[in-house]
């Protein structure tokens, strides 16, 4: 369950896999292909999957998605759950 200013915030289940990952190594980047890889299973293909679910998974918890301030893009790294 995935929580948004203590009211419940619907996410699909890979969206939830995804921000678990990103919770259980918060301040941590991680790749896109890493994520592609824990939260698919995939050990290659397109990463902008990881991109359009990163984007989904913004419009739900943040309060300003284009400029987000716990779901992080690091240009050309990966993305970082901070607090």
């Amino acid at each position: 369950e995935v929580r948004r200013a203590g009211r419940v915030v619907p996410v699909t289940r890979t969206e939830f896999r995804l921000l678990c990952e990103l919770a259980e190594h918060v301040g941590r980047v991680l790749s896109r292909r890493q994520l592609l890889q824990r939260v698919w299973g995939y050990d290659t293909g397109d990463e902008r999957l990881v991109d359009v679910h990163v984007g989904r998974l913004r419009q739900k918890i943040e309060d300003d998605p284009a400029n987000p301030r716990h779901l992080v893009t690091l240009r050309g790294l990966g993305y970082k759950l901070q607090r």
